[in-house]
């Protein structure tokens, strides 16, 4: 039963996209097939009304053609399911099937070989969604996929939890692989790489621990936060990071800050770390959260109405782990309560609201503390003075003003003191540019922000 069902999955797979076939049919197996009565075992009730719904003809295809006969389906939740699907690989068992595969068209793809670099091959270029948040970020990302150690090295990323640092330095390191399987790539947080070199120097094996580095063509740190405040182990990295900077091996490193917002960094690694520069990940518009929701849904083959995607970005406004947490908790309560995800929010039975703002604040407070932190009075900010630092200051406040509190350009104008809701719109575009590669005023506003809601 277990090769019949092998033989089926090889069909199948052939006519799905690689995504849908992995997120669908991965923890799959059949039960039974007596008297035509086929039960197939899934991981979750979520599973069950999926596979009914959009592969139960697909599924009974396959079955027919390997010579099982399909009267009804059912699905049953079996867990913990421990088949293991083998691409491409097929029991022959008296059946010509690969002669019959031939003639189905197919996509090339590679055999994936065991990896022991600390990647997840399910972090891809192709899976990360781009938006305004992340745009020059994933550019430099693909520059170093092109032409690793040249342009951008080191490559410093960095912003807020939940953003997708992880998922794009390994996106970088599973890419890398795919061009070249012979490539040499270790990803780990910096916290274990600490802890293996005090391991290391415990047990006297000190040099081991460096050569394992000595070869590496890409070394991806992340957390580098949590660096250890320990001169011996900051200096072994210092000169491995050297070693593989001078050779032109790409080096990856991941915070949550810069390198010189940490207290606990040498002065002369924070500066190397960011020799090619750093670029941050920032919370993402509405639209890019839309964007982030619709690909999850398509992945999944799950079914949800736009406005409830709609409201779902709305309200969630602190990160993209929690947007999506938010969506997976949806879709879930949907399937229990037979309800449309849409159905669901109109009656109540869910509320969504996470954001990162902590208490109400007016205009008239987000003028002052921004006033204040750049050393000036209200009326200085809101006066006619074209003078550079009061300028910028005002364009500050402009966009808080738009982003927290979401006033229309008029509103904003008059809060601020300008004539031309021309001026606002200008101002908010203005900072909204600076902020892609400016990560200095990126930090002034995230401390406002604090300064705010605190």
């Amino acid at each position: 039963m277990y090769d019949v069902w092998q033989n089926a999955l090889a069909e199948i797979e052939q006519q799905l996209s690689p995504a849908n076939f992995s997120t669908w049919f991965q923890d799959t197996a059949l039960i039974s097939t007596k008297d035509g009565q086929i039960k197939i075992g899934v991981k979750n009730t979520f599973y069950v009304k999926q596979l009914r719904n959009r592969y139960y003809d697909l599924i009974a295809t396959a079955l027919k053609n390997n010579q099982i006969p399909v009267e009804d389906i059912s699905f049953e939740v079996k867990t913990p399911l421990k088949t293991k699907i083998r691409s491409r690989e097929v029991i022959a068992d008296g059946l010509n099937i690969r002669d019959r595969l031939k003639s189905i068209p197919r996509s090339p793809r590679k055999v994936e070989k065991p990896h022991h670099n600390g990647l997840n091959q399910k972090y891809t270029i192709d899976n990360f969604i781009v938006g305004s948040n992340n745009d020059v970020a994933v550019a430099a990302a693909k520059s170093i996929i092109d032409s690793p150690g040249d342009r951008y090295n080191p490559f410093f990323l960095y912003g807020g939890p939940g953003l997708g640092k992880t998922h794009l330095v390994q996106a970088i390191g599973n890419a890398l692989l795919s061009h070249n399987p012979d490539y040499k790539i270790l990803y780990t947080p910096i916290s274990d790489f600490f802890s293996d070199f005090v391991d290391a120097v415990r047990k006297g094996k000190g040099k081991d621990f460096n050569r394992k580095f000595q070869d590496l063509d890409c070394l991806i740190i992340d957390d580098f936060q949590f660096i250890m405040n320990k001169e011996k182990s900051q200096e072994e990295f210092f000169n491995i990071f050297n070693n593989l900077y001078q050779l032109n091996k790409q080096i990856i490193v991941t915070s949550d800050r810069l390198p010189s917002q940490i207290k606990t960094v040498d002065e002369r690694l924070a500066s190397r770390l960011t020799w090619a520069g750093a670029f941050d990940l920032q919370l993402p518009k509405f639209e890019d959260k839309c964007a982030i929701l619709r690909a999850k849904a398509e992945l999944m083959g799950a079914e949800i109405e736009p406005e409830a995607i709609e409201y779902i970005a709305e309200n969630v406004n602190t990160n993209i782990r929690d947007l999506e947490g938010e969506f997976s908790t949806i879709l879930l309560m949907s399937e229990v309560r037979g309800l449309t995800p849409l159905e669901l929010i109109e009656n109540g039975s869910v509320s969504v609201n996470k954001s990162s703002k902590l208490r109400p604040v007016s205009s008239k407070q987000i003028v002052e503390k921004v006033a204040k932190y750049y050393d000036l009075t209200p009326k200085e900010l809101c006066s006619k003075s074209r003078v550079a630092n009061i300028k910028n200051a005002r364009q500050v406040a402009m966009f808080i003003l738009s982003k927290e509190l979401n006033l229309s350009t008029n509103k904003i104008a008059a809060e601020v003191g300008v004539k031309d809701h021309t001026t606002v719109m200008h101002g908010i575009k203005k900072i909204e540019d600076d902020l892609k590669l400016n990560f200095t005023l990126r930090d002034q506003i995230e401390e406002i922000k604090e300064k705010l809601y605190g």
